[in-house]
């Protein structure tokens, strides 16, 4: 049998019944793909439902405001996907009437669609003869053809594009590359192969040159930075103060409680220092460090402090940009995973949030 037979027959027996392979509306497909993109399936699926559930159409998406489409996103990280898929319906919305275009060239210029995800839309929506190259896929042909080009590299990207486009079924692209992603996931693992499982075990080049291990190939990651955050948490009233993250940075656009971030780890004595910098109401006999926590992101690593401040009547004067809200409307707000943990761990909002 040739390497397409092979690949549909495992598949039709081994695929996993997952929502977004029960429908070829573009719309449904393209959330599933942003949701996957930096999410394990099994993590994604309920964040799938319910973000389908609360938007169950590009219009719906395009007119909700972007505060709540980040609250149905909270948990998920990589937040500037959110961000993206609420332009880009917007953008579908009055340029294309609410349609969700139908070609490859139209879907890659959307914003947050790079030429992956516009592959798998195109293929598995309108059956376009594209071929899809993920993690899964990259791993998958590296062993498979013995590829030890660097996968993260120009070259690597073009030539195992070229790869899997020689190999795509044309007649089936859809399929083929849902297959071809499923293999990746569920047989050519990346730490513990199901080799003795894998139909294509007799021509998988890795497996006969014992080179598994091997590939596939990646060049050295960027070196994570230090950040040093350092958060107060102002319980006054049975309300505490936020703010919005508005700068161009990590978390745009969520919540926070309010942050003095530093150069290195500070000391209380430090933090009262860049308190009175910032003319905040705020002495050294009522502020104590209640929390610590470490953060760690795809390029930076986030050492995080949480200080309990008690504040009386007569010390308020607070900044503009700080929002007084009560502990039981927490849960209407999207906040950073690091945020959310520090609240669930003190039992802070009811945990709702």
């Amino acid at each position: 049998m040739d390497f397409n037979t092979i690949l549909n027959n495992w598949y039709a027996k081994n695929k996993r019944s997952l929502p977004w392979r029960e429908t070829h509306q573009p719309y449904h497909i393209w959330i599933s793909e942003i949701i996957l993109q930096q999410t394990q399936v099994v993590q994604g699926l309920d964040y799938y439902l319910r973000f389908i559930t609360r938007f169950p159409s590009i219009k719906s998406l395009a007119e909700a405001s972007e505060d709540n489409v980040l609250k149905q996103w909270q948990g998920l990280g990589y937040y500037s996907r959110a961000r993206n898929l609420h332009k880009t319906a917007q953008i579908i919305t009055t340029q294309y009437n609410g349609i969700f275009p139908s070609t490859y060239d139209e879907i890659v210029t959307l914003k947050g669609i790079g030429p992956y995800t516009a592959a798998a839309i195109a293929s598995i929506a309108f059956n376009l003869p594209h071929a899809v190259v993920d993690g899964n896929v990259y791993r998958f042909l590296a062993r498979y053809f013995g590829i030890d080009l660097p996968t993260n590299t120009a070259l690597g990207k073009k030539t195992f594009l070229e790869k899997a486009t020689l190999i795509l079924d044309t007649t089936n692209p859809g399929d083929h590359n849902q297959a071809m992603m499923e293999m990746g996931a569920l047989i050519c693992k990346p730490t513990t192969p199901l080799c003795e499982e894998c139909p294509f075990i007799q021509s998988c080049v890795a497996y006969a040159t014992n080179t598994i291990a091997q590939l596939p190939v990646k060049t050295k990651r960027i070196t994570q930075r230090d950040r040093h955050f350092n958060y107060l948490y102002i319980n006054h009233n049975q309300s505490l103060y936020i703010t919005k993250r508005t700068s161009n940075d990590i978390w745009k656009n969520l919540y926070e409680l309010p942050l003095i971030e530093t150069k290195n780890q500070t000391t209380l004595e430090t933090m009262l220092f860049e308190i009175n910098q910032q003319n905040w109401p705020i002495n050294g006999d009522n502020i104590k460090l209640i929390a610590t926590s470490r953060h760690v992101l795809s390029h930076q690593i986030i050492h995080t402090n949480f200080y309990n401040i008690e504040l009386t009547d007569k010390e308020i004067s607070i900044p503009k940009k700080w929002i007084e809200t009560p502990l039981d409307e927490l849960n209407t707000f999207a906040f950073s995973q690091l945020t959310l943990n520090f609240f669930k761990e003190n039992k802070i909002g009811l945990c709702k949030i």
